[in-house]
């Protein structure tokens, strides 16, 4: 999608199309979550602090980001690409890769796919989206960021050296500033010079990367699309635009995205055996807790339990302000339906009640239609 924070904000308010617009925090750590195509012209970007995308564009307008929002356009851009194939990985809320090989027999080639994706998306969602068609998911990456905004790129296998070739090593999906600087202290500044270096030789500069990123100056990647069904795990993180203090609001967003985990289980049709929370500060430590469940479940009540639970115990001892909260599953199996104990369990009936009527509301009023009352504390995020 494209700058799809700030799109949506322009969408949904006429007032700021055609204008600068972050989506982020203004206090003095505030960071910038989302730049609009119209405040990038000065040089402003994500990740970027709030005072410094001020100084560079003063006239940009600041807003609080919906996330409830982003992730109910999301969804409806994540069901279209589900009508087109299964082989669908998502790689964030707003970026996906999808593997059609298996759907143009009946939907004809890749590229009117990708045609029928965007035309799609635009239709039903008012944004746009830009496409990269390629053999694999480097090049198809590569290629979905090289016509920004709306853009459809293609890159075919006899033109991958032509495309590649003059590109800057900085935009090798893996090479960060650091390796970025070591490459150029060797007077490795493009794809090209890299594709000439004896991968061994890279393993001084780049260890066991070192290989991976020759292949990958080649063109060549053969990792496949891994979808949900085949998913090792399934869950959802967000960042705050300033530390957290208070442990209820972390709390509170943890159980919104344990709600947004459970119901994205039901709907691919899992089940999890282990939890696992994720807690980063804003020094950038991140740390890790995981818990094994009695039995496998897709129940939000009974993910929120070990989640709530893994939270609480490491709030009780050493709650720190919080950059960024986190939920996933592993262990995953196909669900059914577990074997009822002679007297039945009427909790765990009712709650694959709320379960089930709470996922019918969301799918067809939005999502967010009905959720936990705790997450709807008003909260900064």
């Amino acid at each position: 999608m494209d700058a799809f924070f700030t799109s949506v904000e322009q969408l949904d308010n006429l007032q700021l199309r055609g204008k600068p617009v972050f989506v982020g925090g203004t206090g003095p750590r505030g960071v910038v979550a989302a730049a609009s195509y119209e405040a990038r012209k000065f040089g402003c970007h994500s990740a970027m602090p709030s005072a410094v995308a001020k100084r560079l564009c003063p006239q940009a307008i600041f807003v609080r980001g919906r996330f409830d929002r982003y992730r109910e356009l999301s969804d409806r851009v994540f069901a279209i690409f589900d009508d087109f194939t299964p082989l669908v990985q998502p790689l964030s809320i707003d970026e996906a890769f999808l593997d059609v090989t298996g759907s143009q027999p009946l939907l004809g080639p890749a590229v009117e796919i990708a045609e029928r994706i965007r035309a799609r998306i635009l239709a039903e969602t008012g944004l746009t989206a830009s496409v990269g068609v390629a053999p694999n998911k480097f090049l198809a990456k590569l290629a979905s960021d090289m016509d920004k905004p709306d853009g459809l790129t293609i890159i075919t296998p006899d033109r991958v050296q032509e495309i590649l070739d003059p590109l800057p090593i900085g935009r090798m999906w893996g090479i960060g500033p650091a390796a970025e600087k070591r490459l150029h202290k060797l007077g490795l500044r493009t794809f090209a010079q890299l594709r000439e270096i004896d991968p061994i030789a890279l393993r001084s500069s780049l260890g066991s990367w070192g290989e991976r990123a020759s292949r990958l100056a080649r063109g060549e990647d053969d990792r496949p699309v891994v979808c949900d069904r085949e998913a090792k795990s399934v869950g959802h993180e967000t960042t705050f635009h300033a530390d957290l203090n208070d442990a209820d609001d972390v709390r509170a967003v943890l159980l919104q995205l344990t709600e947004d985990t459970a119901r994205r289980l039901r709907r691919k049709g899992r089940s999890a055996r282990s939890v696992t929370c994720k807690i980063r500060f804003g020094d950038y430590e991140t740390i890790t807790r995981s818990h094994t469940l009695d039995a496998p479940t897709n129940t939000t009540s009974g993910l929120w339990e070990a989640a709530r639970t893994i939270f609480d115990t490491w709030a009780a001892l050493s709650f720190r302000p919080v950059r960024l909260i986190g939920v996933s599953t592993s262990g995953l199996l196909d669900h059914a339906d577990p074997q009822l104990p002679l007297f039945g369990d009427p909790d765990a009936a009712r709650q694959t009640a709320i379960d089930t009527a709470s996922d019918a509301i969301n799918a067809r009023f939005g999502k967010g239609a009905v959720r936990r009352a705790r997450t709807l504390k008003d909260r900064p995020t």
